[in-house]
């Protein structure tokens, strides 16, 4: 095993412990058996174990990203800007996720808001 697959073991784990600390965030399962980060009813990303990471994006931030070389297309959508996908395989692909995610949060906060809490 090299450097950087024992640099990614984790990851999704790492990912998942900070994407979930911001406020309103939930995690878990997904229908396809990918792990997803909700606000609410939206879905900021979803994981692949600790291997790959997919969200959706706005065309016009897509295209900065690729360009970027931050991301990649979607697997399930070659060729179709907006859905994205980023491998993970070292500790700077983990905290580049993680800023990925948040670019998702904080556009979905700046839109809608957080969600409610529902009353107790």
């Amino acid at each position: 095993m090299t450097n950087s697959a024992t640099a990614i073991r984790g990851a999704n784990e790492r990912i998942t412990q900070e994407v979930t600390s911001w406020p309103g965030v939930e995690a878990g399962t997904g229908r396809r058996g990918e792990f997803g980060f909700r606000l609410g009813k939206r879905e900021i990303g979803h994981l692949h174990g600790d291997h790959a990471m997919h969200a959706g994006f706005p065309k016009e931030v897509w295209h900065e990203l690729y360009e970027q070389g931050r991301i990649d297309y979607h697997p399930v959508f070659p060729g179709k800007p907006g859905f994205a996908a980023r491998t993970i395989e070292d500790e700077g692909d983990v905290q580049d996720v993680i800023a990925l995610l948040r670019l998702n949060y904080d556009r979905a906060v700046a839109r809608h808001g957080l969600p409610e809490e529902p009353a107790e």
